[in-house]
């Protein structure tokens, strides 16, 4: 039985929905694939640092974090990282925490450490995609490892690998989606009747909206999603400050309403078309026709409509996001890394 080590930086909501997954399909992932996933280390401010290089008590992991409790005695310094990857002789890096939409950092350094000390990356958070997608995967080509965040987009349901494993010699020319929960939600709710004020706490209600929701009502989110999916599906690095953005934070609840009932409701749109000059891309609330495929995305759903040179018209989507499906996304990730090296 293969055994991979896995470190995880952060563990919050993700990384305990992650672990109880891992959990649940154990004996699944034991008898397909052979390998047994086994956490050697977790290092957070909150819950402090456990390490043990022959394996952890996952069950016991969760139930100490989830009480408040701290994991480990020992302190969290992440200037520490290097060493305690060494130290937790760990697989695979699995980095959740929270991203910085002005820099991706400090998850770009994290990532670019852990593939240095030759593990895998994994992760869910957006930054290090969205601004050093290019540097990071070339890294961990060099290292003979992987970078991958299947999560990082649409919580789980499969883009990244769907393109790269079977889309084989399909270039992209443009997308068109809905890719941000919570400003969905919020022009749902409001076309329900509710104001902007009342929807936002409507949706910090079911949690799917932050106690300060900035970063979704200006667009932040769809904008970092929006340079991910440009750099890889496109190969045209984007910074997330090159693409054009507005969020839905100005929009009268009334206009959301009249759109809606006039057969050209409001989405929050995310674009990124070639042109002779290079790439467009903008984030911004559009009214668009019913018959569109995007103004039936209601709710907390996403969907990703794509121009390719030989496929016309294809979309991907997906319903309910939760903290489980996107640690799904990381366990797919996982599973990737586990196909390749059983092929090596």
């Amino acid at each position: 039985m293969k055994i991979y080590k896995l470190f995880f930086l952060g563990y919050g909501t993700i990384g305990r929905a992650l672990t109880r997954l891992i959990l649940e399909k154990e004996s699944e992932i034991r008898g397909r694939y052979g390998v047994d996933f086994r956490i050697t280390s977790v290092a957070t401010r909150r819950h402090g640092l456990a390490l043990d290089a022959g394996g952890m008590n996952a069950a016991e992991l969760l139930r100490l974090a989830e009480s408040g409790h701290k994991v480990g005695k020992r302190s969290f310094d992440e200037n520490n990282l290097a060493d305690w990857l060494l130290e937790s002789e760990a697989d695979v890096f699995l980095e959740n925490t929270l991203t910085d939409r002005q820099s991706g950092e400090p998850a770009v350094t994290h990532i670019r450490t852990a593939l240095r000390r030759g593990l895998h990356a994994v992760t869910a958070n957006k930054g290090p995609a969205a601004f050093a997608y290019r540097e990071l995967r070339d890294l961990a080509r060099s290292q003979n490892r992987r970078f991958l965040f299947e999560a990082a987009v649409m919580d789980g349901t499969p883009v990244f690998s769907l393109f790269r494993e079977t889309l084989p010699a399909v270039r992209v020319n443009g997308i068109r989606a809905v890719l941000n929960s919570t400003t969905n939600y919020l022009f749902t709710r409001m076309e329900e009747g509710l104001d902007f004020e009342e929807a936002v706490q409507a949706a910090q209600t079911i949690g799917i909206a932050e106690t300060d929701p900035v970063a979704d009502v200006d667009g932040w989110d769809a904008t970092l999603k929006t340079a991910i999916l440009a750099g890889v599906l496109m190969d045209h690095p984007l910074r997330p400050e090159e693409i054009a953005r507005e969020g839905i934070g100005t929009l009268d609840p009334r206009a959301v309403r009249r759109a809606r009932a006039e057969g050209r409701p409001y989405k929050l749109i995310c674009r990124a078309d070639r042109t002779a000059a290079g790439l467009s891309a903008s984030v911004r609330p559009e009214q668009i026709p019913t018959e569109d495929p995007l103004a039936s995305v209601r709710g907390t759903a996403t969907m990703l409509c794509l121009t390719t040179d030989v496929l016309p018209g294809l979309i991907v989507a997906g319903t309910e996001p939760s903290p489980r499906t996107t640690a799904y996304g990381l366990l797919s990730d996982l599973l990737c890394i586990v196909r390749d090296t059983q092929k090596d």
